[in-house]
Protein backbone atom coordinates (compact mmCIF):
# COMPACT_ATOMS: atom_id res chain seq x y z
CA UNK A 1 0.00 0.00 0.00
CA UNK A 2 1.26 3.70 -0.75
CA UNK A 3 -0.26 4.69 2.90
CA UNK A 4 -0.33 2.93 6.00
CA UNK A 5 -2.05 4.95 9.01
CA UNK A 6 -4.48 4.17 11.50
CA UNK A 7 -7.76 5.25 10.10
CA UNK A 8 -9.67 8.10 11.77
CA UNK A 9 -13.54 6.97 12.75
CA UNK A 10 -16.39 8.62 13.82
CA UNK A 11 -17.12 6.74 16.37
CA UNK A 12 -15.37 8.28 20.09
CA UNK A 13 -12.87 6.09 21.69
CA UNK A 14 -12.21 6.63 25.07
CA UNK A 15 -9.90 6.28 27.80
CA UNK A 16 -8.13 2.51 28.14
CA UNK A 17 -10.59 0.64 31.00
CA UNK A 18 -10.40 -2.82 32.10
CA UNK A 19 -11.15 -5.67 29.42
CA UNK A 20 -14.57 -7.58 29.14
CA UNK A 21 -13.76 -10.68 31.01
CA UNK A 22 -13.07 -14.07 29.69
CA UNK A 23 -15.30 -16.45 29.03
CA UNK A 24 -13.16 -19.15 27.84
CA UNK A 25 -10.46 -19.37 25.28
CA UNK A 26 -11.39 -19.54 21.95
CA UNK A 27 -10.13 -22.64 19.62
CA UNK A 28 -7.63 -21.39 16.75
CA UNK A 29 -10.01 -23.08 13.76
CA UNK A 30 -7.87 -22.36 10.72
CA UNK A 31 -5.96 -26.33 10.46
CA UNK A 32 -8.14 -27.61 8.07
CA UNK A 33 -8.84 -24.48 6.27
CA UNK A 34 -9.29 -24.85 2.32
CA UNK A 35 -6.24 -22.92 1.51
CA UNK A 36 -2.78 -22.86 2.57
CA UNK A 37 -3.05 -18.90 3.37
CA UNK A 38 -5.41 -19.75 6.20
CA UNK A 39 -4.44 -23.03 7.06
CA UNK A 40 -0.98 -21.56 8.13
CA UNK A 41 -2.63 -19.52 10.66
CA UNK A 42 -3.20 -22.23 12.45
CA UNK A 43 0.18 -21.84 14.31
CA UNK A 44 -0.85 -18.22 15.58
CA UNK A 45 -2.32 -17.84 19.18
CA UNK A 46 -5.01 -15.69 18.19
CA UNK A 47 -8.35 -18.24 18.23
CA UNK A 48 -9.12 -17.58 14.52
CA UNK A 49 -12.58 -18.31 13.30
CA UNK A 50 -13.43 -19.08 9.63
CA UNK A 51 -15.90 -16.90 8.05
CA UNK A 52 -19.46 -18.54 8.75
CA UNK A 53 -22.62 -17.63 10.59
CA UNK A 54 -21.31 -19.96 13.60
CA UNK A 55 -18.68 -16.87 13.74
CA UNK A 56 -21.02 -14.44 14.00
CA UNK A 57 -23.82 -16.54 16.19
CA UNK A 58 -20.81 -16.39 18.61
CA UNK A 59 -19.64 -13.14 18.56
CA UNK A 60 -23.64 -12.28 19.51
CA UNK A 61 -24.01 -15.30 21.68
CA UNK A 62 -21.29 -13.79 23.77
CA UNK A 63 -21.77 -10.31 23.27
CA UNK A 64 -18.48 -9.52 21.55
CA UNK A 65 -17.80 -7.37 18.60
CA UNK A 66 -15.52 -9.52 15.49
CA UNK A 67 -11.54 -8.51 14.97
CA UNK A 68 -11.99 -9.46 10.95
CA UNK A 69 -8.60 -9.65 9.02
CA UNK A 70 -8.89 -9.78 5.45
CA UNK A 71 -5.36 -10.96 3.79
CA UNK A 72 -3.84 -12.78 0.73
CA UNK A 73 -0.53 -14.93 0.19
CA UNK A 74 0.86 -12.56 -2.25
CA UNK A 75 0.38 -9.43 -0.02
CA UNK A 76 3.92 -8.28 1.75
CA UNK A 77 1.74 -6.44 4.80
CA UNK A 78 -0.43 -8.95 5.20
CA UNK A 79 2.63 -11.50 5.86
CA UNK A 80 4.04 -8.50 8.22
CA UNK A 81 1.14 -8.50 10.24
CA UNK A 82 1.21 -12.54 10.60
CA UNK A 83 4.94 -12.82 11.59
CA UNK A 84 5.46 -9.23 13.97
CA UNK A 85 1.59 -8.99 14.88
CA UNK A 86 -0.84 -11.90 15.45
CA UNK A 87 2.25 -14.69 16.50
CA UNK A 88 2.56 -11.96 19.88
CA UNK A 89 0.83 -14.17 22.91
CA UNK A 90 0.31 -11.24 25.12
CA UNK A 91 -1.36 -9.69 21.97
CA UNK A 92 -3.41 -12.86 21.11
CA UNK A 93 -4.64 -13.24 24.50
CA UNK A 94 -5.80 -9.83 24.37
CA UNK A 95 -7.60 -10.24 21.01
CA UNK A 96 -8.88 -13.72 22.54
CA UNK A 97 -10.51 -12.16 25.20
CA UNK A 98 -12.34 -9.13 23.98
CA UNK A 99 -12.94 -10.26 20.42
CA UNK A 100 -14.20 -12.93 18.30
CA UNK A 101 -11.22 -13.37 15.40
CA UNK A 102 -12.22 -14.22 11.62
CA UNK A 103 -9.60 -14.87 9.11
CA UNK A 104 -10.40 -14.30 5.45
CA UNK A 105 -8.40 -15.22 2.71
CA UNK A 106 -9.18 -12.46 -0.09
CA UNK A 107 -8.93 -14.30 -3.10
CA UNK A 108 -11.13 -17.48 -1.53
CA UNK A 109 -13.06 -14.71 -0.54
CA UNK A 110 -13.34 -11.93 -2.98
CA UNK A 111 -17.05 -10.82 -2.18
CA UNK A 112 -15.91 -10.34 1.28
CA UNK A 113 -12.90 -8.39 0.50
CA UNK A 114 -14.42 -6.27 -1.71
CA UNK A 115 -17.50 -5.70 0.79
CA UNK A 116 -15.47 -4.73 3.52
CA UNK A 117 -13.20 -2.89 1.63
CA UNK A 118 -15.71 -0.79 1.08
CA UNK A 119 -16.23 -0.06 4.69
CA UNK A 120 -12.47 0.48 5.19
CA UNK A 121 -12.83 3.37 2.55
CA UNK A 122 -15.72 4.77 4.19
CA UNK A 123 -14.52 4.92 7.51
CA UNK A 124 -11.17 5.78 6.86
CA UNK A 125 -10.24 7.12 2.97
CA UNK A 126 -7.81 4.36 2.57
CA UNK A 127 -7.75 1.54 0.27
CA UNK A 128 -5.35 -1.72 0.44
CA UNK A 129 -4.37 -5.15 2.07
CA UNK A 130 -4.59 -6.52 4.66
CA UNK A 131 -8.11 -5.08 6.08
CA UNK A 132 -8.26 -4.83 9.79
CA UNK A 133 -11.78 -4.39 10.55
CA UNK A 134 -13.90 -4.16 13.68
CA UNK A 135 -17.73 -5.41 13.53
CA UNK A 136 -20.99 -5.87 15.53
CA UNK A 137 -22.27 -9.65 15.95
CA UNK A 138 -24.43 -8.84 12.66
CA UNK A 139 -21.25 -8.01 10.23
CA UNK A 140 -21.21 -4.29 9.90
CA UNK A 141 -18.25 -2.27 10.34
CA UNK A 142 -17.63 0.24 12.79
CA UNK A 143 -13.34 0.95 13.14
CA UNK A 144 -11.27 0.00 10.47
CA UNK A 145 -7.95 0.29 8.89
CA UNK A 146 -5.54 -1.41 7.24
CA UNK A 147 -2.11 -2.50 9.10
CA UNK A 148 -1.75 -2.18 12.66
CA UNK A 149 1.80 -2.38 14.47
CA UNK A 150 1.21 -4.40 17.87
CA UNK A 151 2.35 -1.31 19.87
CA UNK A 152 2.43 2.44 19.77
CA UNK A 153 2.45 4.08 23.02
CA UNK A 154 2.96 7.46 21.21
CA UNK A 155 0.88 7.59 18.68
CA UNK A 156 -1.72 5.17 20.40
CA UNK A 157 -2.11 3.43 16.90
CA UNK A 158 -0.77 0.14 18.01
CA UNK A 159 -2.92 -3.05 18.86
CA UNK A 160 -2.71 -2.92 22.34
CA UNK A 161 -3.88 0.60 22.37
CA UNK A 162 -6.45 0.43 20.15
CA UNK A 163 -8.13 -3.41 21.14
CA UNK A 164 -8.92 -2.41 24.72
CA UNK A 165 -10.26 1.10 23.54
CA UNK A 166 -12.99 -0.12 20.73
CA UNK A 167 -14.05 -2.98 23.32
CA UNK A 168 -14.85 -0.05 25.48
CA UNK A 169 -16.71 1.96 22.91
CA UNK A 170 -18.65 -1.35 22.20
CA UNK A 171 -19.31 -2.08 25.55
CA UNK A 172 -20.14 1.37 27.23
CA UNK A 173 -21.14 3.32 23.64
CA UNK A 174 -23.50 0.62 21.81
CA UNK A 175 -26.25 2.93 20.76
CA UNK A 176 -23.30 5.48 19.10
CA UNK A 177 -21.43 2.39 17.78
CA UNK A 178 -24.55 0.78 15.85
CA UNK A 179 -25.54 4.15 14.42
CA UNK A 180 -22.02 4.05 13.11
CA UNK A 181 -22.13 1.09 11.67
CA UNK A 182 -26.09 1.38 9.92
CA UNK A 183 -24.47 4.35 8.19
CA UNK A 184 -21.42 2.87 7.16
CA UNK A 185 -23.42 0.18 5.89
CA UNK A 186 -25.59 2.41 3.94
CA UNK A 187 -23.19 4.80 2.63
CA UNK A 188 -21.15 1.41 1.10
CA UNK A 189 -24.39 -0.11 -0.01
CA UNK A 190 -24.87 2.99 -2.36
CA UNK A 191 -21.58 3.52 -3.84
CA UNK A 192 -22.23 -0.38 -4.88
CA UNK A 193 -25.43 0.21 -6.75
CA UNK A 194 -24.55 1.82 -9.90
CA UNK A 195 -25.75 4.76 -11.03
CA UNK A 196 -27.85 4.46 -14.33
CA UNK A 197 -27.73 7.56 -16.96
CA UNK A 198 -27.54 7.38 -20.95
CA UNK A 199 -24.24 6.73 -22.56
CA UNK A 200 -22.32 9.61 -23.90
CA UNK A 201 -19.42 10.00 -26.03
CA UNK A 202 -17.99 13.12 -25.15
CA UNK A 203 -18.29 12.13 -20.77
CA UNK A 204 -16.56 9.13 -21.76
CA UNK A 205 -13.30 11.12 -23.63
CA UNK A 206 -13.48 13.19 -20.45
CA UNK A 207 -12.79 10.54 -18.46
CA UNK A 208 -10.12 8.60 -21.27
CA UNK A 209 -8.29 12.39 -21.04
CA UNK A 210 -7.93 11.84 -17.28
CA UNK A 211 -6.65 8.34 -17.20
CA UNK A 212 -4.00 9.13 -19.95
CA UNK A 213 -3.04 12.16 -17.40
CA UNK A 214 -2.89 9.81 -14.28
CA UNK A 215 -0.54 7.33 -16.22
CA UNK A 216 1.74 9.83 -17.10
CA UNK A 217 1.60 11.49 -13.80
CA UNK A 218 2.29 7.60 -12.46
CA UNK A 219 5.37 6.53 -15.09
CA UNK A 220 6.82 9.83 -14.74
CA UNK A 221 7.12 9.89 -11.31
CA UNK A 222 8.03 5.86 -10.69
CA UNK A 223 5.94 5.69 -7.61
CA UNK A 224 3.05 3.44 -8.55
CA UNK A 225 4.27 -0.27 -8.77
CA UNK A 226 2.47 -1.88 -11.59
CA UNK A 227 -1.12 -3.03 -10.60
CA UNK A 228 -3.94 -4.86 -12.60
CA UNK A 229 -4.85 -1.18 -12.73
CA UNK A 230 -2.60 -0.07 -14.26
CA UNK A 231 -2.20 -2.45 -16.98
CA UNK A 232 -6.01 -2.35 -17.51
CA UNK A 233 -5.29 1.39 -17.78
CA UNK A 234 -2.44 1.28 -20.52
CA UNK A 235 -5.16 -0.93 -22.44
CA UNK A 236 -7.29 1.72 -22.65
CA UNK A 237 -5.10 3.71 -24.25
CA UNK A 238 -3.57 1.87 -26.61
CA UNK A 239 -7.68 1.08 -27.50
CA UNK A 240 -8.25 4.73 -27.91
CA UNK A 241 -5.04 5.39 -30.03
CA UNK A 242 -6.41 2.40 -32.03
CA UNK A 243 -9.65 3.79 -32.61
CA UNK A 244 -8.81 7.48 -32.97
CA UNK A 245 -4.83 7.57 -33.56
CA UNK A 246 -4.52 9.93 -30.75
CA UNK A 247 -0.96 10.37 -30.35
CA UNK A 248 -1.32 11.58 -26.90
CA UNK A 249 -2.92 8.06 -25.82
CA UNK A 250 -0.34 6.68 -27.34
CA UNK A 251 2.83 8.57 -25.81
CA UNK A 252 1.16 7.64 -22.20
CA UNK A 253 0.91 3.87 -23.34
CA UNK A 254 4.42 3.54 -24.68
CA UNK A 255 5.73 5.43 -21.68
CA UNK A 256 3.94 2.97 -19.51
CA UNK A 257 5.08 0.15 -21.66
CA UNK A 258 8.62 0.86 -21.25
CA UNK A 259 8.35 0.55 -17.81
CA UNK A 260 6.04 -2.96 -17.87
CA UNK A 261 9.00 -4.33 -20.03
CA UNK A 262 11.12 -3.31 -16.71
CA UNK A 263 9.45 -5.58 -14.98
CA UNK A 264 9.81 -8.71 -16.91
CA UNK A 265 12.94 -9.96 -16.17
CA UNK A 266 13.20 -8.57 -12.49
CA UNK A 267 11.45 -9.72 -9.45
CA UNK A 268 7.11 -10.66 -9.77
CA UNK A 269 5.60 -7.50 -9.45
CA UNK A 270 3.44 -5.33 -6.49
CA UNK A 271 0.77 -3.50 -6.99
CA UNK A 272 -0.23 -0.60 -4.81
CA UNK A 273 -2.71 -2.90 -3.24
CA UNK A 274 -0.65 -5.99 -2.80
CA UNK A 275 -2.34 -7.78 -6.27
CA UNK A 276 -1.53 -11.31 -7.30
CA UNK A 277 1.70 -11.18 -9.16
CA UNK A 278 0.57 -13.73 -11.84
CA UNK A 279 -2.64 -11.61 -12.77
CA UNK A 280 -0.38 -8.18 -12.86
CA UNK A 281 1.48 -10.30 -15.30
CA UNK A 282 -1.46 -11.30 -17.31
CA UNK A 283 -2.69 -7.84 -17.88
CA UNK A 284 0.91 -6.72 -18.67
CA UNK A 285 0.58 -9.74 -21.78
CA UNK A 286 -2.41 -7.96 -22.81
CA UNK A 287 -1.14 -4.56 -22.81
CA UNK A 288 2.68 -5.77 -24.67
CA UNK A 289 0.72 -7.81 -27.07
CA UNK A 290 -1.70 -4.70 -27.85
CA UNK A 291 1.08 -2.09 -28.32
CA UNK A 292 2.95 -4.75 -30.59
CA UNK A 293 0.01 -4.64 -32.12
CA UNK A 294 -0.03 -1.15 -33.07
CA UNK A 295 3.15 0.01 -33.22
CA UNK A 296 5.50 -3.10 -34.30
CA UNK A 297 7.72 -2.92 -31.60
CA UNK A 298 9.57 -6.01 -31.32
CA UNK A 299 10.64 -4.74 -27.55
CA UNK A 300 6.44 -5.29 -26.88
CA UNK A 301 6.78 -8.60 -28.92
CA UNK A 302 9.72 -10.11 -27.41
CA UNK A 303 8.96 -9.39 -23.79
CA UNK A 304 5.29 -10.51 -24.73
CA UNK A 305 6.69 -13.63 -25.65
CA UNK A 306 8.96 -14.17 -22.54
CA UNK A 307 5.95 -13.34 -19.87
CA UNK A 308 3.35 -15.67 -22.06
CA UNK A 309 5.71 -18.89 -21.31
CA UNK A 310 6.32 -17.71 -17.85
CA UNK A 311 2.53 -17.62 -17.13
CA UNK A 312 1.95 -20.78 -19.55
CA UNK A 313 4.38 -22.75 -17.34
CA UNK A 314 2.26 -21.25 -13.98
CA UNK A 315 -1.11 -23.42 -15.25
CA UNK A 316 0.04 -26.86 -14.21
CA UNK A 317 -1.47 -27.43 -10.31
CA UNK A 318 -2.20 -30.39 -8.61
CA UNK A 319 -5.64 -31.50 -8.32
CA UNK A 320 -5.63 -30.25 -4.98
CA UNK A 321 -4.09 -26.81 -4.86
CA UNK A 322 -6.39 -23.82 -4.31
CA UNK A 323 -7.53 -22.89 -7.74
CA UNK A 324 -9.72 -19.73 -7.95
CA UNK A 325 -12.13 -19.82 -11.23
CA UNK A 326 -11.93 -16.20 -11.73
CA UNK A 327 -8.18 -15.55 -11.39
CA UNK A 328 -7.23 -18.47 -13.73
CA UNK A 329 -9.43 -17.74 -16.33
CA UNK A 330 -8.54 -14.02 -16.53
CA UNK A 331 -4.91 -16.18 -16.97
CA UNK A 332 -6.30 -18.19 -19.84
CA UNK A 333 -7.93 -15.54 -21.46
CA UNK A 334 -4.95 -13.26 -21.46
CA UNK A 335 -2.72 -16.18 -23.05
CA UNK A 336 -5.47 -17.00 -25.74
CA UNK A 337 -6.08 -13.30 -26.74
CA UNK A 338 -2.51 -12.72 -27.29
CA UNK A 339 -1.07 -16.08 -28.67
CA UNK A 340 -2.11 -15.47 -32.32
CA UNK A 341 -0.35 -11.85 -32.01
CA UNK A 342 3.00 -12.79 -30.75
CA UNK A 343 3.11 -15.94 -32.29
CA UNK A 344 3.23 -18.35 -29.38
CA UNK A 345 1.56 -21.72 -30.38
CA UNK A 346 2.62 -23.41 -27.40
CA UNK A 347 1.62 -21.04 -24.40
CA UNK A 348 -2.08 -21.33 -26.71
CA UNK A 349 -1.65 -25.37 -26.77
CA UNK A 350 -1.23 -25.31 -22.66
CA UNK A 351 -3.88 -22.34 -22.24
CA UNK A 352 -7.01 -24.24 -23.57
CA UNK A 353 -5.31 -27.57 -21.82
CA UNK A 354 -6.33 -25.42 -18.21
CA UNK A 355 -9.57 -24.36 -19.72
CA UNK A 356 -10.18 -27.57 -20.36
CA UNK A 357 -9.44 -28.61 -16.53
CA UNK A 358 -11.52 -25.32 -15.13
CA UNK A 359 -14.70 -26.44 -17.11
CA UNK A 360 -14.49 -29.98 -16.16
CA UNK A 361 -13.92 -29.25 -12.85
CA UNK A 362 -15.97 -26.08 -11.92
CA UNK A 363 -18.24 -25.39 -14.36
CA UNK A 364 -21.90 -27.05 -14.89
CA UNK A 365 -24.28 -26.62 -17.47
CA UNK A 366 -27.14 -24.35 -16.73
CA UNK A 367 -25.56 -23.84 -13.15
CA UNK A 368 -22.81 -21.58 -14.33
CA UNK A 369 -19.07 -21.34 -12.54
CA UNK A 370 -18.33 -22.22 -9.34
CA UNK A 371 -15.55 -20.05 -7.46
CA UNK A 372 -12.87 -22.68 -5.77
CA UNK A 373 -12.49 -26.17 -7.90
CA UNK A 374 -11.49 -27.37 -4.20
CA UNK A 375 -13.91 -26.67 -1.90
CA UNK A 376 -18.00 -25.64 -1.73
CA UNK A 377 -17.71 -21.46 -2.43
CA UNK A 378 -20.53 -20.61 -4.25
CA UNK A 379 -19.64 -19.39 -7.68
CA UNK A 380 -19.29 -15.28 -7.86
CA UNK A 381 -20.45 -12.89 -10.72
CA UNK A 382 -16.31 -12.56 -11.57
CA UNK A 383 -16.21 -16.45 -12.08
CA UNK A 384 -18.53 -16.51 -14.36
CA UNK A 385 -17.81 -13.58 -16.56
CA UNK A 386 -14.11 -14.28 -16.63
CA UNK A 387 -14.32 -18.20 -17.32
CA UNK A 388 -17.21 -16.99 -20.45
CA UNK A 389 -14.60 -14.49 -21.41
CA UNK A 390 -11.57 -17.10 -21.87
CA UNK A 391 -14.47 -19.58 -23.64
CA UNK A 392 -14.82 -16.63 -26.18
CA UNK A 393 -11.07 -16.73 -26.40
CA UNK A 394 -10.95 -20.36 -27.09
CA UNK A 395 -13.38 -19.96 -29.55
CA UNK A 396 -11.77 -17.08 -31.40
CA UNK A 397 -8.35 -19.38 -31.42
CA UNK A 398 -9.85 -22.62 -32.30
CA UNK A 399 -13.40 -22.10 -34.01
CA UNK A 400 -14.30 -25.29 -31.44
CA UNK A 401 -18.28 -24.09 -30.77
CA UNK A 402 -18.02 -25.81 -27.89
CA UNK A 403 -16.26 -23.31 -25.80
CA UNK A 404 -19.06 -20.59 -27.71
CA UNK A 405 -22.14 -22.96 -26.20
CA UNK A 406 -20.42 -22.71 -22.66
CA UNK A 407 -19.92 -18.75 -23.15
CA UNK A 408 -23.76 -18.93 -24.01
CA UNK A 409 -24.83 -20.83 -21.76
CA UNK A 410 -23.00 -19.21 -18.64
CA UNK A 411 -24.92 -16.01 -20.33
CA UNK A 412 -28.27 -17.85 -19.35
CA UNK A 413 -27.02 -18.17 -15.96
CA UNK A 414 -26.01 -14.25 -15.76
CA UNK A 415 -29.78 -13.31 -16.43
CA UNK A 416 -31.88 -15.85 -14.20
CA UNK A 417 -29.53 -15.79 -11.17
CA UNK A 418 -27.31 -12.28 -11.00
CA UNK A 419 -29.43 -9.93 -13.12
CA UNK A 420 -30.80 -6.76 -11.03
CA UNK A 421 -34.01 -5.62 -12.59
CA UNK A 422 -32.73 -2.15 -12.20
CA UNK A 423 -29.52 -2.60 -14.29
CA UNK A 424 -26.25 -4.64 -14.07
CA UNK A 425 -25.16 -7.75 -11.96
CA UNK A 426 -25.13 -8.37 -8.85
CA UNK A 427 -21.52 -9.60 -7.81
CA UNK A 428 -23.12 -13.36 -6.30
CA UNK A 429 -26.44 -14.99 -7.21
CA UNK A 430 -27.72 -14.74 -3.51
CA UNK A 431 -26.83 -12.86 -0.30
CA UNK A 432 -24.10 -14.25 2.01
CA UNK A 433 -25.87 -16.33 5.01
CA UNK A 434 -23.12 -15.43 7.35
CA UNK A 435 -24.64 -12.15 8.62
CA UNK A 436 -27.32 -10.76 8.37
CA UNK A 437 -25.33 -7.03 7.30
CA UNK A 438 -24.57 -8.83 4.36
CA UNK A 439 -27.93 -9.47 3.43
CA UNK A 440 -28.11 -6.57 0.28
CA UNK A 441 -26.46 -7.66 -2.93
CA UNK A 442 -23.86 -5.49 -4.13
CA UNK A 443 -22.43 -4.46 -7.87
CA UNK A 444 -19.46 -4.15 -8.52
CA UNK A 445 -17.96 -2.19 -11.98
CA UNK A 446 -14.85 -0.29 -11.15
CA UNK A 447 -11.36 -2.44 -11.89
CA UNK A 448 -9.69 -3.98 -8.50
CA UNK A 449 -7.85 -7.12 -8.31
CA UNK A 450 -9.59 -8.01 -11.34
CA UNK A 451 -11.23 -5.83 -13.94
CA UNK A 452 -14.50 -4.91 -12.88
CA UNK A 453 -16.82 -7.37 -13.17
CA UNK A 454 -19.85 -5.56 -14.51
CA UNK A 455 -17.78 -3.97 -17.13
CA UNK A 456 -16.39 -7.86 -17.86
CA UNK A 457 -19.93 -8.81 -18.30
CA UNK A 458 -20.51 -5.88 -20.85
CA UNK A 459 -17.20 -6.69 -22.58
CA UNK A 460 -18.53 -10.64 -22.96
CA UNK A 461 -22.29 -9.78 -24.11
CA UNK A 462 -20.62 -7.52 -26.94
CA UNK A 463 -17.99 -10.44 -27.93
CA UNK A 464 -21.00 -13.00 -27.96
CA UNK A 465 -22.64 -10.68 -29.80
CA UNK A 466 -20.25 -10.48 -32.47
CA UNK A 467 -19.64 -14.50 -32.11
CA UNK A 468 -23.38 -15.48 -32.34
CA UNK A 469 -24.61 -12.59 -34.91
CA UNK A 470 -27.33 -12.10 -32.47
CA UNK A 471 -27.78 -8.14 -31.46
CA UNK A 472 -29.82 -8.93 -28.42
CA UNK A 473 -26.34 -10.02 -26.95
CA UNK A 474 -25.45 -6.69 -28.00
CA UNK A 475 -28.28 -4.51 -26.68
CA UNK A 476 -27.95 -6.14 -23.32
CA UNK A 477 -24.25 -5.09 -22.65
CA UNK A 478 -24.87 -1.76 -23.59
CA UNK A 479 -27.97 -1.73 -21.35
CA UNK A 480 -25.57 -2.91 -18.58
CA UNK A 481 -23.04 -0.30 -19.51
CA UNK A 482 -25.57 2.31 -19.06
CA UNK A 483 -26.50 1.19 -15.62
CA UNK A 484 -23.25 2.62 -14.25
CA UNK A 485 -22.86 5.41 -16.96
CA UNK A 486 -24.12 7.98 -14.32
CA UNK A 487 -21.02 6.81 -12.10
CA UNK A 488 -18.36 8.37 -14.84
CA UNK A 489 -18.00 11.53 -13.94
CA UNK A 490 -14.64 11.43 -11.70
CA UNK A 491 -14.54 8.05 -11.60
CA UNK A 492 -11.07 7.69 -12.23
CA UNK A 493 -8.04 4.67 -13.31
CA UNK A 494 -10.47 2.08 -11.65
CA UNK A 495 -12.66 2.84 -14.78
CA UNK A 496 -10.32 1.92 -16.93
CA UNK A 497 -12.11 -1.73 -18.25
CA UNK A 498 -15.43 0.27 -18.13
CA UNK A 499 -14.26 2.95 -19.93
CA UNK A 500 -12.69 0.83 -22.73
CA UNK A 501 -15.81 -1.56 -23.08
CA UNK A 502 -17.73 1.64 -23.22
CA UNK A 503 -15.69 3.03 -25.97
CA UNK A 504 -15.72 0.29 -28.10
CA UNK A 505 -19.74 0.01 -28.21
CA UNK A 506 -19.86 3.47 -29.16
CA UNK A 507 -17.45 3.00 -31.77
CA UNK A 508 -19.66 0.25 -33.02
CA UNK A 509 -22.77 2.19 -33.25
Amino acid sequence: MNTRVLCACAVPLVTLSACVSERGPLPNRMAHAATSYLSRAARHPVGWQPWGRDAFELAARLDRPVLLFVGADDCEWCALMDTAVYDDAALAGLINSLFVPIRVDRDERPDVAQRYQAAVQTLSGLRGYPLTVFLTPDGSAFFAGTYFPTDDPITGRGLFQVLPEVARSYRDQRRAVFRQAALVRQLANTKSAGSHGVLRPDEVMIEIEHVRDFVSSATREGGLPPSVSFTRAVGLLLTEYGLSADSGALAAARAALARLVDTITGPAPRGVRDDPPTLVRAGTLRALAQGWALTNEPAYRDAARVLSARLAAGLDVSPRQAVFADQQAFVVSSLLETAATVGDTASEGRALAALDSLLHRAYATGWGVRHAVVGSVQGLLQDQVQVAAACLAAFEATGDVRYRDVAMDIARVLERDFADPLGGFFDASRPDPAAPALADRTKQVWDDVLPGANAWAARVLLALSSATGDARYRRRGEAVLEAFAGAIPGSGVRAASYLEVARVALARR
